[in-house]
């Protein structure tokens, strides 16, 4: 199949009519060519529809940071790209998400505002400000990690807000301490109460 035709089954998402997608050709790498980062590639993301994700719930996969050029350049939201903020960019999450962003191989976590839309590589579902990716553990050497975001707060289309899966997981953990406080802490009754 030619590369070009190719590019259009993968733009399609039929990556199984490509067997270039698959790594099968000599001389392909271990990521199949659906993932590889190329031009060709990102301008296939690009084009692609990104169904909104308003559900809260939380997603894997990788993390790449900004790189240095787009400091200060306009994001999604019109503000600028700020190296040393809390920004993100997302493809399916809502402008104004706050997220809890955590790596997956150091446990390490932070969390982010989604003002921009983006990383438009395959494979890729948040871009960080570089000094959110080394708080995380991401360095300028490797570039891309493996991460878990989930959502704290999520705006939703009528002005509403919902609660995402980070902020649920917090509310269950406060409860459970409750819980424990109060099944530990019991009232003196030989202490008058007035």
């Amino acid at each position: 199949m030619s590369n070009a035709l190719c590019g259009a089954v993968l733009a399609l998402g039929l990556a199984a009519a490509c067997p270039a997608a698959l790594g099968d050709q000599p001389g392909s790498l271990d990521q199949p060519t659906s993932l590889r980062n190329t031009a060709e590639t990102r301008e296939a993301e690009k084009l692609k529809h990104h169904e909104p994700d308003l559900s809260g719930q939380r997603r894997t996969g990788k993390a790449s940071f900004y790189a240095k050029e787009f400091a200060g350049k306009p994001m999604a939201n019109g503000s600028p790209m700020d190296p040393q903020g809390d920004n993100a960019a997302s493809k399916t999450l809502p402008l104004g998400t706050t997220a809890k962003v955590t790596n997956l191989e150091t446990g390490q976590s932070a969390v982010v505002t989604i003002q921009d839309r983006g990383p438009y590589v395959p494979g890729r579902i948040v871009d960080l400000s570089p000094k959110t990716a080394r708080q995380i553990g991401i360095t300028v050497r490797k570039g891309v990690a493996r991460v878990a975001v989930a959502p704290i707060v999520v705006p939703q289309p009528d002005g509403g807000i919902k609660l995402g899966a980070a902020a649920r997981e917090r509310l269950r953990e406060q409860q459970r301490l409750r819980q424990m406080l109060a099944s530990t802490v019991r009232p003196n009754p030989s202490r008058a109460q007035y």
